[in-house]
């Protein structure tokens, strides 16, 4: 079965923040690290590179007019996302824990793929 993996950042540190700068630099290593392992998990297909929220637009159609908001639709928005095929359900949320946002202030939702229309 198929899981989407949709990753919030949260308040995990990201490169070039004040949090990433106070971090060692064995730390942001260790971090790289583990994104580039979890990449090479088999049945992990990357999502396409996502821009920074603060580059984001949400559309909303308002008494039938686009409402354009240079924002994202949730406050911290999405960081990314991949696809996992997998088993059952347990393995895809034993893939998510290995995410580092999850155990770095951010979450990982874990979403079957599936039709239901």
């Amino acid at each position: 079965m198929k899981y989407a993996l949709l990753i919030y950042q949260g308040n995990t540190p990201l490169p070039g923040s004040a949090a990433w700068k106070d971090m060692s630099a064995a730390e942001q290593q260790g971090i790289y690290a583990d994104y580039k392992a979890f990449n090479e998990i088999p049945g992990v297909e990357q999502g396409l590179p996502l821009g920074l929220p603060g580059k984001a637009k949400t559309v909303r159609v308002r008494e039938g007019k686009p409402d354009i908001r240079p924002e994202t639709y949730m406050a911290e928005g999405v960081a990314g996302y991949c696809v996992v095929e997998v088993e059952d359900e347990e393995a895809a949320l034993s893939i998510a824990s290995r995410i580092p946002a999850a155990r770095l202030g951010g979450a990982v939702e874990v979403r079957p793929i599936e039709t239901y229309w």
